[in-house]
């Protein structure tokens, strides 16, 4: 999933400051799992805003909705008039994925991120997510029993460990588990353990770049109208 956080409080004030017609919208799907940006999370933030500014000569009118995905057009369509003609601005909790297509599908309307995008990972329990993944557009899970070495690894090492790892933790944070420990004994619980003679080639960094503007995929099986003009 997405993994996010709250911004400031003082920040987000800032950026909605002169706006009197305020909608804060939540997103139900990642964002929501991490208890970021969900619609509970969405109507605090409400709550919070009109706290802070009880006694403006001309009070806020603070609203709080929430959708399941504000990545995804299809589930803005429907309201998109509404939220253009009843608000001045809009305070999104969502990925930045969400709050650029709320953006495009609202051209006269602000909106202002809640939330900073931290990484994909998963849930570790004990209201803690753990990174899982790069995006790095080139995975080698197969060949490492599904445990990725370029972000569990310290030094994103593809063919083996550093050397410098001691009882099975990673030289550079002691806390945590040397991500090479973990792939040795997952390829030998799965007789797979040959798999570690064989050489990983440097990677296709240029996949996972983007000094070219944002990447885009798009399946040739798959036709839906498009939304807006899109990111160029």
């Amino acid at each position: 999933m997405i993994v996010a956080e709250e911004k400031p409080l003082e920040e987000i004030l800032e950026a909605i400051k002169g706006y009197r017609r305020i909608l804060v919208l939540g997103c139900n799907t990642c964002v929501a799992v991490c208890l970021a940006g969900g619609d509970r999370q969405a109507r605090q933030l409400a709550s919070l805003i009109e706290a802070k500014v009880p006694f403006a000569e001309v009070p806020p009118v603070v609203t709080a909705e929430a959708v399941e995905r504000q990545c995804e057009p299809d589930f803005l369509q429907k309201d998109l008039e509404r939220w253009q003609s009843s608000f001045d601005v809009v305070v999104s909790l969502a990925c930045g994925a969400g709050v650029q297509t709320l953006a495009e599908l609202l051209p006269n309307t602000p909106v202002v991120p809640a939330l900073n995008t931290v990484f994909i990972g998963s849930y570790a329990g004990g209201g803690t997510w753990v990174e899982m993944c790069r995006a790095c557009g080139d995975c080698i899970l197969e060949r490492t029993g599904g445990i990725c070495p370029v972000t569990r690894c310290a030094k994103g090492l593809l063919n083996g460990p550093c050397g410098g790892a001691k009882e099975g933790h990673c030289e550079v944070d002691p806390e945590k588990p040397c991500a090479w420990q973990l792939i040795y004994e997952r390829l030998k619980r799965l007789g797979q353990l040959e798999r570690l003679r064989e050489f990983v080639p440097p990677k296709r960094w240029a996949l996972g770049r983007r000094e070219g503007g944002p990447r885009r995929r798009t399946r040739s099986d798959v036709t839906l109208p498009a939304f807006g003009k899109g990111v160029p």
